[in-house]
């Protein structure tokens, strides 16, 4: 077995686990001329993001893409679906962020890791994580050490092994490094006596209180004022709460892609004729797949599962008719009884499988089949053969043995070889698989099946309906150059205006549009009250079986928010504000003089509530909800005073502590050693997440994905 085939089987689900999977999918061409003023107006456009003011460019995260792509694939993994694609995409984001922010720590710091260190990660007596997984015997559980001396070397002659091994080491190498940076950043941390005294006294005490509230809804709005000076003085004192992300409102116009009566007859046309070839051809198999839409499945089915426009056509048995057309799911069909047969309907089998690719020929895989078939016929055990010969490894530990299965389970060739022979026989079938050794053991009761072959021809828009229905989203757009133009268009015309709001930059989904991207992508290049337009300047869309024509209507920018733009919510603010001042006036007024907080109840026509075993960590208090300045105003209350007002986050409140209790008291050395190892903890990560704030990212991949 080769090295790179070893590290494959090997390292499949490691690979997964540390890129994240996926692929780039999408270069833009170069489309700017020449010139200083162009060059800079490139590297604009080809900005993808920023990390601490550092420009990060689309062509350099696309190489980084490519590399973890190629990494990906020679792993064994060639299926590159989206969800993949943006999968590698976002772990290359992560990725060279996290470079650009830690490669200055580590250079400020003096951290390194040495060629000796990486040795010893390596080929020490404590190998790193990676190499212990990937060098394990999965049977054994046994760190196999030749194994990992034997590739190594063989890494000095094969450039493509090579690649795929210094991936590893080179995340062998980044781990070690955030190891030591963690390591340095925990070990400076440190919790005092008085940090311990102070968090034990949080916890020290538990409280009972009673408390009574009045509500901010109990007074009107129209008893407060609220001046332009109010709203500025709260937009200045709070601006960091107003943060918000880009954001975007569309109105658009679909223009559905559909079939003409045209199209329909064409289509019609194309079906009856293809109807008198259907019935002359020979090979009727190979005309379906080379003329209808569909190719041939092969597969016999019984009488309940012959669709029911067919049941009575298969029932005659008639091989000299066809069938049709008729309309299924939007294709045109005809149908034509290939064969009848009696057929079991299921059978139970066993199997070795001669694999054909890549360490293989088909022909030399021929050869080992007939070799192991002579040696069945000459008495040695089918299921001896099958463990030590097979290629499938799951059924090979069975003795091949693959279980009942009903007709259709199995690619056509195997299925055939099963279902035509009968009980006992030993045959072989070639599928795209390889060469397989079947041996019949059982098989059910037969029953009446019919192999029916279909050929189809979808009903699409031609193309002169397709430059019908542009033309006509085109001249819509058009007549849209404003935004009061495309509603009045629309209310001329009729036609049905669709709205999405707060579509966010990596949005992928709008309503009523099949992959939408293009479109989004676009958006977040337009002006508010602009037209939508695409990279070439044209305000057609085209997104799957739809024209769209579109407007956008809103743009929040990154950043904070401007004041017009959230005075709705600030006035909400101050007005609870202005209420908790009137409220926390008449509780001053009906309090004092030694008044107890059920007298206070009484004359403002308030109900006293109960509140029991709340310590200042206590998210919530009975009847109240999450109050956290009324959990800190009992904390810190005194037994049998009434307390108050305190300004809530649903009303204003005065308490009155009823029973306060000590909790017993931590050893404070252990109380220190406990905050010590939390600190240390958190530091690992909080550590990283303050360089990444500061750092002032900003994400810029919508504009080409």
């Amino acid at each position: 077995m080769s090295a790179l085939q070893f590290l494959r089987e090997k390292a499949g689900v490691l690979v997964a686990v540390v890129i994240g999977l996926a692929l780039f999918i999408f270069v833009i061409g170069d489309f700017f001329g020449g010139g200083a003023g162009q060059s800079a107006k490139a590297r604009k456009y080809y900005e993808i993001g920023t990390v601490g003011g550092e420009s990060l460019s689309y062509q350099e995260f696309e190489t980084e893409v490519s590399n973890l792509v190629e990494i990906y694939k020679l792993s064994g993994n060639t299926s590159l679906d989206e969800a993949t694609s943006e999968s590698i995409r976002e772990q290359t984001w992560q990725n060279m962020i996290r470079e650009r922010i830690l490669d200055n720590q580590y250079r400020k710091l003096g951290i390194g890791v040495s060629s000796e260190e990486v040795d010893e990660l390596v080929l020490g007596n404590n190998p790193h994580p990676i190499v212990l997984q990937l060098f394990t015997d999965q049977q054994t559980g046994a760190f196999n050490k030749s194994v990992l001396v034997n590739f190594l070397k063989n890494t000095e002659f094969d450039e493509t092994t090579n690649r795929y091994w210094l991936f590893f080491e080179n995340e062998i190498v980044n781990d070690r490094l955030g190891t030591k940076y963690n390591t340095l950043i925990s070990k400076g941390l440190y919790v005092t006596s008085k940090q311990a005294e102070f968090d034990r006294e949080l916890s020290a005490s538990t409280v009972d209180f009673s408390y009574i509230v009045k509500n901010y809804s109990s007074i009107a709005d129209s008893l407060v004022k609220i001046t332009g000076s109010d709203i500025e003085s709260y937009y200045s004192k709070n601006k960091e709460s107003f943060k918000t992300t880009a954001l975007r409102d569309i109105e658009y116009i679909t223009f559905d892609i559909v079939p003409s009566e045209e199209d329909i007859k064409q289509t019609e046309d194309w079906i009856n004729n293809a109807a008198g070839e259907f019935m002359a051809a020979e090979d009727p198999v190979q005309y379906i797949n080379l003329t209808a839409d569909t190719r041939h499945v092969g597969f016999y089915v019984p009488i309940a599962e012959v669709p029911a426009q067919l049941t009575d056509f298969a029932k005659k048995e008639d091989k000299t008719a066809v069938f049709g057309p008729y309309n299924e799911d939007g294709s045109l069909k005809i149908a034509r009884l290939l064969d009848v047969a009696d057929r079991p309907d299921s059978v139970h089998v066993r199997h070795i499988l001669i694999s054909a690719g890549q360490y293989r020929s088909l022909t030399e895989a021929r050869e080992t089949a007939d070799s192991l078939l002579k040696l069945i016929k000459s008495g040695t055990p089918f299921a001896t053969l099958a463990l030590t010969s097979s290629d499938d490894q799951g059924s090979a530990q069975l003795g091949g043995d693959l279980g009942w299965f009903p007709e259709g389970m199995m690619v056509v060739p195997f299925n055939d070889a099963c279902f035509t022979g009968r009980k006992g026989d030993i045959v072989t079938a070639e599928t795209t698989f390889g060469v397989h050794i079947i041996e019949i053991l059982a098989q059910s009761r037969t029953s009446r099946k019919y192999h029916i072959g279909i050929v189809d021809r979808k009903i699409i828009p031609g193309s002169m309906t397709n430059q019908r229905i542009y033309s006509e989203a085109s001249q819509f757009a058009g007549a849209s150059s404003t935004y009061e133009k495309f509603n009045q268009t629309i209310t001329e015309k009729g036609l049905t205006k669709r709205v999405a709001n707060d579509i966010s930059p990596q949005q992928k989904t709008l309503p009523g549009l099949e992959s939408p991207r293009s479109l989004v992508i676009s958006l977040f290049q337009t002006d508010k009250g602009k037209i939508v337009l695409d990279n070439n300047e044209q305000a057609v869309f085209e997104i799957g079986d739809k024209y769209v024509v579109a407007y956008c209507t809103r743009v929040t920018e990154d950043g904070i928010a401007p004041m017009k733009d959230v005075e709705t919510d600030i006035r909400f603010q101050v007005t609870k504000e202005k209420k908790a001042e009137i409220i926390s006036s008449e509780f001053e007024k009906n309090s004092g003089d030694g008044k107890s907080l059920e007298d206070i109840a009484a004359s403002m026509g308030l109900s006293v509530q109960d509140a029991t075993q709340v310590t200042f960590r206590s998210y919530s208090v009975q009847g109240a909800g999450v109050e956290p300045a009324l959990i800190a105003a009992a904390s810190s209350s005194r037994q049998g005073e009434v307390s108050g007002p305190v300004k809530g986050e649903n009303g204003v409140y005065m308490l009155s502590v009823n029973n306060l209790m000590q909790t017993s008291e931590d050893d404070l050395d252990l109380l220190r050693e406990r905050l010590n190892a939390t600190y240390q903890m958190r530091g690992s990560y909080e550590a990283y997440e303050a360089l990444r704030k500061a750092a002032n990212i900003v994400d810029k991949r919508y504009k080409f994905y």
